[in-house]
């Protein structure tokens, strides 16, 4: 009988150290795309602020809501989602949170997609999450069991793999084809920034769908390299363990 790796013992044992001496706090959960197998590390008992990365949960809404209507987006939707994903335009964001229902209509869509931890807020930014759900949204648009429809999935996945030059970091650093959407919050209560990366990426022949979310850094930059960090260890210990 062949023993399944514990790909969870292995993901803490490879991002542990990622915060060591940092201050901060990370989460990460990360699914091999063609065993299904998935792992998460740092979820337990809290949730994090999602800052630009509920963008996805915005589009994903916009876009079940299209085809309960029994159409596609329209000209100006495109527009503004293309402005939200690719250069993560806020204002773009408010208009198409406005759109979906703010708060109440993202928390509709999201159950639908199967989120259980994930509450909007009045703020969309400070929507709280955890790894494990920013998980459960990209399946729903990297997999094919979703109440996304094909052509929505391959709308978001087109925008995610163009983002611009300067908003290509996190999950990417940890292989090639990277589709991702970032986001980050400077906290003026503490003075310490919230820095969280979703997306795909593909290394050693395994295609993966890694989400990290974090805070307590001391700069933005130092987020990035933590997150960036965290990605590649997550992605190399599963690969390794599968």
């Amino acid at each position: 009988m062949t023993v399944e790796a514990d790909l969870d013992a292995a993901l803490a044992e490879a991002v542990a150290p990622v915060l060591a001496g940092s201050g901060a706090s990370l989460s990460v959960a990360v699914l091999d795309l063609e065993t299904g197998r998935s792992a998460s590390y740092g979820d337990e008992g809290r949730t994090y602020d999602t800052a630009s990365v509920v963008k996805l949960d915005i589009l994903a809404a916009l876009l079940l809501r299209a085809q309960d209507e029994g159409r596609g987006p329209t000209p100006a939707e495109r527009t503004a989602a293309a402005a939200m994903i690719r250069r993560s335009d806020n204002a773009s964001a408010t208009t198409l949170w406005h759109e979906i229902g703010g708060a109440e209509g993202l928390d509709a869509a999201n159950a639908r997609l199967g989120l259980v931890r994930t509450t909007g807020a009045r703020a969309w930014g400070l929507t709280q999450t955890t790894a494990a759900d920013r998980l459960v949204l990209l399946r729903a648009v990297f997999g094919t069991d979703s109440p996304l429809a094909e052509d929505s999935r391959t709308y978001i996945t087109g925008l995610m793999e163009d983002v611009a030059a300067d908003q290509a970091w996190g999950v990417p650093a940890a292989g090639t084809g990277g589709a991702v959407k970032n986001g980050w919050l400077p906290r003026d209560a503490t003075g310490h920034w919230v820095v969280n990366s979703v997306g795909r990426v593909t290394a050693g022949g395994r295609v993966c769908l890694v989400a990290v979310v974090s805070d307590g850094h001391a700069t933005k930059d130092a987020g990035v390299r933590c997150v960036e960090r965290a990605a590649r260890a997550a992605v190399s210990a599963v690969a390794a363990a599968l």
